[in-house]
């Protein structure tokens, strides 16, 4: 059997149901783990932060990023301290964050990446 692709992220965003939405139309079986209810898994966090980057995996585009008071955003400086982040406010990563069946990590819905990944 193969091994199965896991889509990390919250129900509700947007960009996780197209990548939901997207992966269901391939055909692509997967597990959804789902930050708010299940929490961020530190294990994982750390394998997407030496896969990606802590730059990467930090969404500064989103509301939960504006919304943090100044100093706690200029408090981010590396991957420690985002690392901290973001296992206190998991909507600060940048979702969704896919762990392929290849051992590959991505973060973000990009279709054509993706398709390129079959």
């Amino acid at each position: 059997m193969a091994a199965m692709i896991t889509v990390y992220g919250i129900p509700n965003c947007e960009t996780v149901k197209k990548a939901r939405a997207w992966l269901q139309a391939q055909q692509r079986a997967y597990t959804f783990h789902d930050f708010k209810k299940q929490g961020v898994p530190e294990s994982r966090l750390d394998a997407w932060l030496a896969a990606l980057g802590w730059e990467a995996l930090l969404n500064r585009r989103g509301a939960t990023w504006r919304q943090l008071d100044e100093a706690t955003r200029a408090g981010v400086t590396d991957a420690a301290s985002a690392r901290a982040l973001m296992l206190a406010k998991p909507s600060v990563i940048r979702r969704p964050v896919v762990e392929w069946s290849d051992g590959a990590i991505s973060a973000g819905f990009d279709a054509q990446a993706w398709a390129q990944r079959h």
